[in-house]
């Protein structure tokens, strides 16, 4: 049976361009794909033929030669070479694999990590991460700080391209540049990252030896970070390329700092709030007074206690927190007061609070009230 013309098969006009053809082969293959046509019987030798078509169109020589002589250029005396593609069967079947992958690389090859139309571009470094602790004063105010981060360089011997001065890359004769081979398993072409050049698509003949050909080496780096007021535990700071360099002149990563704000000794924080407990004494918390509270920014803030105070009642200083990260007012600060029981009493005050325990019955509702409830409890028992 004759065979059908290739501009045909594809569905598209001849002297269509490279584009053209590569999208018309795209739709045909989705379209008679066996696996999406297992009730059709003829979609499989369409499917082929398919094949057939864009083996030789994709190609600008192969194409010359079908655009003059027509089928002819691919039988016998013509040389043409043989069959231009296989199907599913013997020899053709790399063929097939070579066009199916192209189209794969078109429809995938971005979202694999791919590039189209040759090698892959140098590997991009990796992301670094440095985990700084800062006091809550310096989360408070804000800082400048120089950290030293053990990372790669760019080598200044090769300029980062791995290899002796003068010296140029070339390209891998595993992958022709590629940066990934591919190997046929049944049906399906299977592709890996090139064993030779590691995915790079070059190789070095006469690498660098300073860096052994990886284009960066190890090295301390002194970096000042600015560290804005308001920070607090988990807060991360990106620096755009300050993480490490890429191999062979590839793209720098990036540096993250973490942050963790220190335990203080006087306050405790609570998002932009602070809490400070106050120790007062028994008598400053029955009779009322004024005590005086440091605060975050090495001040002084006075606080009135009113007269019958309790541990654990707390005092506001509005404004007295924490600055806010990313804008808005400061947080408050909190007094929480903790009654002092005195101890290491002298006999004569041993005699002045027994003396005001016998004359204090009426001053102490809330163990009035407890001890009252406790009553009713154990007289409910007994009944």
């Amino acid at each position: 049976m004759a065979k059908r013309d290739y501009y045909e098969v594809l569905g598209v006009a001849k002297g269509a361009s490279a584009d053209e053809i590569k999208k018309g082969y795209r739709t045909k293959a989705k379209e008679l794909h066996p696996d999406r046509n297992a009730d059709n019987p003829e979609a499989e030798s369409k499917f082929k033929e398919a094949n057939e078509a864009y083996e030789v169109l994709k190609d600008a020589d192969k194409k010359a030669a079908y655009d003059r002589y027509g089928h002819a250029a691919f039988e016998g005396g013509m040389g043409g070479g043989g069959r231009p593609g296989g199907g599913f069967g013997g020899g053709g079947q790399g063929d097939f694999g070579s066009a199916f992958s192209d189209v794969f690389d078109d429809l995938f090859g971005d979202f694999m990590g791919g590039q189209r139309g040759g090698g892959r571009r140098a590997a991009r470094g990796s992301d670094l991460r440095y985990n700084l602790r800062v006091s809550l004063e310096d989360a408070y105010s804000g800082l400048q700080k120089t950290i030293n981060v053990p990372t790669s360089v760019a080598c200044n011997v090769c300029n980062g391209t791995g290899a002796e001065s003068g010296a140029e890359p070339t390209t891998c004769p595993t992958c022709s540049g590629m940066g990934k081979v591919r190997a046929q398993q049944g049906f399906f072409t299977v592709e890996r990252t090139c064993p030779t050049c590691s995915g790079i698509g070059q190789i070095i003949k006469n690498p660098c030896s300073a860096c052994q050909g990886a284009g960066r080496v190890e090295k301390d780096r002194a970096l000042s970070v600015n560290i804005p007021a308001g920070v607090e535990t988990g807060t991360r700071i990106r620096l755009a390329g300050e993480g490490e360099a890429g191999m062979r002149g590839g793209p720098t990563g990036d540096l993250y700092i973490f942050i963790e704000v220190l335990e203080h000794k006087l306050f405790e924080r609570d998002g932009n709030n602070l809490y400070c407990r106050v120790p007062v004494s028994m008598g400053t918390a029955a009779l009322g007074g004024s005590i005086e509270v440091p605060t975050i920014d090495g001040g002084r803030g006075r606080v009135q206690i009113p007269g019958g105070s309790q541990s654990g009642r707390q005092m506001r200083l509005r404004g007295k927190g924490m600055p806010a990260l990313r804008g808005g007012g400061p947080g408050d600060m909190f007094i929480e007061l903790a009654v002092e029981t005195p101890v290491n009493l002298t006999s004569r005050q041993k005699e002045l609070l027994r003396e005001f325990e016998d004359l204090s019955e009426e001053n102490n509702p809330e163990s009035s009230s407890f001890f009252s409830s406790v009553k009713s409890f154990w007289d409910s028992m007994k009944g």
